[in-house]
């Protein structure tokens, strides 16, 4: 008896799926005993009337290499239906954001999905009958792709270089790994694991733009927009000062003023010297005798201290005292006015102090000194003060000299300091002294008896001297002590590149600070 698996009784081949003809021809039967399905071949498919099948083990990859910032992709196999009518096509389905692929077999890749953003896969089958249930979805996998592009704030010019400030765009779901920023022209770069970035290398004097890129495992970014443009350039440095000149000495009877108080900010060219000047202060006035009566010469009248400088910055040095004089004009004004006269003859007019420099006439560096007087018998009288910083040198009150007028302050050495304080007036025979103003030593006046002398203002304080005094017969006057020195201090939050002079640096509050109490130099 025939093997009716072989036959053709009926004219339909039978067998299991294995046993299924080799090289059928469109049309031909064949009856599946392991699916007991009659089966039809066409177009290289062995069809039944069953739908399509539900596909199976459904993974999913992501393939974040290369990809650009909100195109992410992922690689989701599966497995075909087994005992399932004929399939054409099958689509994988994104969850969320429906993003779709299709094709004819497993793996299916399937793009444009958002950056950082977790999916879900599931998969359907599609065939002459129609579409498959779609199968249980894949595990969730986050999507990952190349950075976004920064965004430049900000350019900054230095001395052959550029600082690019940036803002970091978001990661692509992986972290970055650094950021790169390119100029044009030129192509110099800077890399970093952050902003701001600096390129250096580059050409004072030429325009240039940036853009910047992030990194992560994927890849680089796009380029962000170009910057604006920019031109690298040594910049200037910002510097705060306190300068002081010399301060001028007392004379017979009127004080010293103070040496010219200069403060306020300057922006200076870097990679530039800039000179530093500290004036002297007026060298101090011998004993004088004016015997036989001759009034009508000037006696013992005082010096003038020395200019102080830095960079465009000139502090006049103070004024020097008047002495005993008819001419009411004699006490020379400076920074702060010398004291004024006491007048000879016996004349109770007033002398006259030094005018101080005000604004009306360069910038305010001082205060005028006090006027001086004398009595009709000739027997008493004071030298005004000398003017100070901070306040007006006071006059003469028969027979007491006048007071210093007081300094000024300042804090740029980090405390507050008082400097330039004027001399006091020395008196006429029997006559009282006047103090000396508040800010670094200026001296006293001197009066009464045996020619007392005024002692020498402190050093690198612009304090003018006091005036010296009368002997009990008024024909003998003490010498008056020198006029401090002056001083210059800058401070600036950048340190100096040189400096000549050995100025003494200290730092305070961030700022560097040089004081010069000598001549000198500095460069930033």
């Amino acid at each position: 008896m025939a093997d009716i698996s072989t036959s053709s009784l009926g004219g339909i081949s039978k067998g299991n799926t294995a046993s299924r003809p080799a090289t059928p021809s469109d049309g031909n039967l064949y009856y599946n005993t392991e699916t007991a399905v009659l089966e039809v071949y066409d177009s290289g498919w062995w069809l039944t009337n069953r739908e399509a099948g539900v596909p199976t083990s459904v993974t999913a990859t992501n393939q974040g290499s290369g990809r650009a910032y909100n195109n992410g992709s992922a690689s989701v196999t599966f497995t075909a239906p087994t005992n399932t009518g004929k399939i054409t096509s099958y689509t994988v389905t994104s969850s969320p954001g429906s993003y779709t692929a299709s094709g004819a077999s497993s793996p299916l890749t399937i793009t444009g999905l958002q950056s950082s953003t977790q999916y879900t896969y599931a998969v359907t089958a599609t065939g002459p009958l129609g579409t498959s249930a779609a199968s249980t979805a894949s595990a969730g996998v986050t999507s990952t792709t190349v950075p976004q592009a920064p965004t430049i704030n900000s350019v900054t010019s230095g001395n052959t270089q550029v600082t690019v400030a940036f803002t970091a765009g978001a990661t692509g779901g992986s972290a970055i790994t650094g950021y790169t920023v390119t100029s044009s022209p030129g192509s110099f770069t800077a890399s970093g694991a952050s902003s701001p970035l600096i390129v250096t290398g580059l050409t004072n004097g030429t325009s240039y733009t940036f853009t910047a890129v992030a990194t992560n495992a994927n890849g680089t970014s796009a380029a962000s927009s170009a910057s604006s443009s920019v031109v690298p350039e040594i910049p200037n440095v910002l510097v705060n000062y306190l300068v002081i000149a010399g301060g001028g000495s007392g004379a017979t009877f009127g004080g010293g003023g103070a040496g010219g108080f200069r403060t306020g900010s300057l922006s200076l060219s870097a990679v530039t010297t800039h000179t530093v000047t500290v004036g002297a202060g007026a060298p101090s006035v011998a004993a004088s005798d004016y015997g036989n009566g001759n009034y009508a010469l000037v006696q013992g009248y005082g010096n003038v201290g020395d200019n102080s400088v830095f960079s465009t910055i000139t502090s006049a040095g103070g004024g020097r005292g008047g002495g005993e004089s008819p001419n009411a004009n004699f006490p020379l004004n400076g920074g702060s006015g010398g004291g004024g006269t006491v007048y000879a003859s016996g004349s109770t007019a007033a002398g006259p102090g030094g005018s101080g420099n005000t604004p009306s006439t360069s910038p305010s560096q001082g205060n005028n000194g006090g006027n001086g007087n004398g009595n009709a018998g000739g027997t008493a009288g004071g030298g005004g003060g000398g003017g100070g910083a901070g306040g007006a040198g006071g006059n003469a009150s028969i027979p007491i000299g006048g007071n210093g007028g007081s300094g000024g302050e300042s804090s740029i050495s980090g405390s507050s300091v008082t400097y330039a304080g004027g001399g006091g007036g020395g008196a006429y025979a029997l006559g009282g002294t006047g103090t000396a103003g508040v800010g670094g030593g200026g001296g006293a006046g001197n009066g009464g008896r045996n020619g007392l002398t005024a002692t020498s203002a402190s050093q690198n304080t612009g304090s003018g001297v006091g005036g010296s005094g009368g002997n009990s017969s008024g024909w003998h006057t003490g010498p008056s002590g020198g006029g401090g020195s002056g001083v210059v201090i800058i401070s600036a939050t950048q340190a100096a590149a040189s400096t000549t002079g050995s100025p003494t640096y200290t730092t305070s509050g961030g700022n560097h600070i040089y004081k010069f109490t000598g001549s000198g130099s500095i460069t930033y």
